[in-house]
């Protein structure tokens, strides 16, 4: 999937964006957040702006954005699929998991196919190890996932 043009109404989002978090005590991982939540992506362009506002060098913020696995520099697709790659998940089987969904997919991980329907994710830990493997579908979790119940989730996002 293709970033999209960073126009200007997207600039004036990032900005009343900052400026409602710029009064606040370390104001950029909410801002972050919002921008995300707001476009869908954090664009380059915005790294700039914030950087700028914030009074903060552009690798400063790009670290910050890129050390964070939930941050994206691009469009998600319709769905996020994110599965457990913590160890409780791996040795109840999550490996295999994740080789199903690369193959049901056709994709890796911080890809989208090309329909625009499922972008898939790492996560390192849903806090339901005991009930592993597990995965995330838009923020409902699904526990004790087999290769089956993978494909009817990956089948649903996907009519």
């Amino acid at each position: 999937m293709q970033a999209r043009d960073f126009a200007a109404p997207d600039k004036e989002r990032v900005l009343a964006t900052i400026d409602r978090w710029i009064p606040e005590e370390g104001p950029l991982l909410p801002i972050l957040h919002e921008v995300q939540e707001d476009l869908g992506f954090i664009p380059d362009e915005a790294l700039v702006i914030i950087a700028d506002k914030l009074n903060l060098s552009r690798a400063e913020v790009h670290g910050v954005m890129s050390f964070y696995h939930d941050f994206r520099k691009e469009p998600a697709g319709r769905h996020v699929l994110k599965l457990c790659r913590s160890e409780a998940c791996q040795s109840m089987g999550g490996d295999g998991l994740i080789d199903a969904a690369r193959r049901l997919l056709g994709i890796d991980f911080h890809e989208t196919t090309a329909d625009g329907a499922v972008t898939l994710e790492p996560v390192y830990c849903l806090g339901l190890c005991s009930c592993a493997p597990a995965a995330m579908m838009d923020g409902d979790v699904h526990a004790r996932l087999d290769a089956e119940r993978l494909a009817t989730l990956i089948g649903e996002a996907r009519p």
